[in-house]
């Protein structure tokens, strides 16, 4: 079970089987896995307590819209996205260059009189306003990005074009009331809850590219970590 459990969540989490699709059905799943409906039924199950998966009476299986972003790889929004099926997008509604600040200093590795660029953008999901991006962008990367358009869909990609490769990250995840302007720009009621994710992110080569706060409205995105138990030491049971 464990093997067809791990190819089925692989599946969904890669995209292969889109956010609000419906899956084949337990005897067609069956048959793919070359394994018994009932064991397909405990898959299943599995999967919907992770919150992969919901079973909708009388159609069959769907994958969960919503799916988790893993801690295990980098990818961006939208990366993330379209790995789910969805059409992502977003626009530049603020756009300042200032001095850092000194927690901007240090997470960037410049000094605190440099000047950084720093964007807020409105993410949206198939044209839904999803979250409000607040990006403040090392000076070495500046040139690629000062120029970009508001309604850029990827500035991931245009780094990409430059050369430049983000390959990880921090993330920081917190719940936070929405203040005025969130809740302006997400069109929420002020004080309803969102997701917090601060997050710092690196170039292949060690750089830090960017450090930036991004605010979700519920049931939008989750994120999942994996935790693995410390080998015995000798001795040890």
């Amino acid at each position: 079970m464990s093997e067809v459990l791990a190819r089925l969540r692989g599946q969904i989490l890669d995209g292969t089987y889109a956010g609000g699709a419906g899956l084949p059905s337990e005897m067609e799943l069956a048959a793919l896995h070359g394994v018994s409906r009932r064991t397909i039924r405990t898959v299943l199950a599995t999967l919907a307590r992770q919150g992969l998966v919901e079973s909708h009476r009388g159609s069959g299986w769907f994958v969960q819209p919503s799916q988790p972003q893993g801690f295990d790889r980098m990818r961006s929004f939208t990366q993330w996205a379209r790995g789910r099926g969805r059409a992502p997008g977003g626009l530049i509604v603020a756009r300042a260059t200032r001095k850092a600040t000194a927690r901007e200093a240090r997470l960037l590795a410049i000094r605190t009189d440099a000047d950084v660029l720093t964007f807020t953008r409105v993410r949206t999901l198939d044209q839904r306003a999803v979250m409000v991006e607040r990006s403040t962008w090392a000076p070495w990367v500046v040139p690629h990005v000062t120029g970009v358009p508001d309604d850029v869909v990827s500035t991931t990609r245009v780094l990409a074009d430059a050369g430049i490769v983000v390959s990880s990250g921090n993330h920081r995840i917190e719940a936070v009331a929405a203040a005025t302007e969130d809740a302006r720009l997400l069109g929420v009621r002020r004080s309803s809850p969102l997701l917090q994710v601060r997050r710092e992110t690196f170039a292949a080569n060690g750089r830090p590219v960017e450090c930036a706060e991004d605010r979700y409205v519920p049931h939008t995105i989750s994120f999942e970590a994996q935790a693995f138990g410390a080998a015995a030491l000798p001795g040890e049971d």
